[in-house]
């Protein structure tokens, strides 16, 4: 695997990054800051997954607000 000392996702599975958002977050408020279905009606990591893959637009806005949350946490 190659370094990339410039990306701070390398290495970070999609699941794990939901796991952590519900985590920290919840749900509710993940669906109120990225409006998609698959975070308000009947959440799933499963349902959000098949999503977040093939739709390039609420991927990057997930993985933002999972580097929101980093960055708030230190």
């Amino acid at each position: 695997m190659e370094v990339q000392p410039n990306n701070p996702l390398h290495g970070i599975k999609l699941e794990q990054i939901i796991n952590d958002l519900v985590a920290h977050y919840g749900w509710e408020y993940m669906g109120y800051t990225v409006k998609i279905r698959c975070f308000t009606d009947n959440p799933s990591v499963k349902s959000s997954l098949k999503f977040l893959r093939r739709t390039p637009w609420a991927r990057t806005k997930v993985e933002a607000m999972y580097l929101d949350m980093l960055r708030k946490k230190k």
